[in-house]
């Protein structure tokens, strides 16, 4: 348990951004505080990890051990390093659409996670503020600001169309997986686990089984998904758009 519990903390700690480190290394302590998306990061990782252990207390024999197991699998699947002490699959539904739904966060921007990133999804979360302010008040003009930073609209707009290449691209691997007769659990996550460069999947492709079962085409698939989900897709996407490649 002391091993995996030092590789629990440690996992958590590089899906980080890596710019904190630099602040707490030139003793900038207040900068590395102020970073709002580190403060979301460690809270969703801390209410993750709660839920779960509450969830899944009936079946270890202590809470230790349930908080133990819960711990890693959160630190696990948000920073997409793809490790298990356990099979996360028999877990409650709850626990499980945690872990779902931390595949598609992921850690913050400029860590080796993967994901959607945390920053994104806050850029996205106060664009949507924002949006419905003005559908209130249609007059008033308000800025996305993020550490007390404005963000420039290229910035917001990159955020929204990153987010809709992932989901297509996520659809489009969830119906080829669900060619091999798999359950929606299954093509979906599979999709998902393997965009957000998670590792570890559900159903017949849970952390204690693997991909075998698929088929060559579909193996092919998840594997130029994986790619993409690894260049943060838009690269890959550009250099495969024909436009790239045609003559002017």
């Amino acid at each position: 348990y002391y091993l995996q519990g030092v590789v629990s903390v440690f996992m958590a700690l590089f899906g980080v951004n890596f710019n904190v480190y630099f602040f707490l290394l030139m003793k900038k302590y207040a900068m590395a505080w102020r970073n709002t998306e580190v403060r979301a990061y460690f809270a969703i990782i801390a209410g993750s990890t709660l839920i779960i252990t509450l969830n899944i207390l009936g079946m270890f024999p202590t809470a230790f051990d349930a908080f133990h197991h819960a711990f890693f699998a959160v630190s696990s699947v948000i920073t997409t390093t793809g490790f298990s002490t356990t099979d996360f699959d028999l877990w409650p539904q709850l626990s499980r659409c945690i872990l779902v739904l931390l595949m598609y966060v992921g850690g913050c921007a400029g860590s080796t996670a993967g994901g959607m990133k945390i920053s994104r999804l806050m850029l996205q979360v106060k664009s949507l503020r924002r949006e419905l302010d003005h559908i209130i008040h249609p007059n008033r003009v308000s800025v996305i600001t993020i550490d007390g930073q404005s963000v420039d609209e290229r910035a917001v707009n990159s955020a929204h169309m990153f987010q809709v290449a992932y989901l297509l691209i996520l659809m489009a691997g969830t119906l080829v997986v669900s060619l091999d007769v798999l359950g929606f659990t299954e093509s979906f996550v599979a999709s998902l686990t393997c965009i957000s460069n998670v590792g570890p999947s559900l159903g017949a492709l849970g952390p204690m089984a693997n991909f075998a079962p698929l088929s060559w085409f579909s193996k092919l698939v998840l594997a130029l998904i994986m790619l993409m989900g690894r260049l943060e897709l838009m690269p890959l996407l550009v250099l495969l758009s024909p436009s790239t490649w045609r003559n002017k």
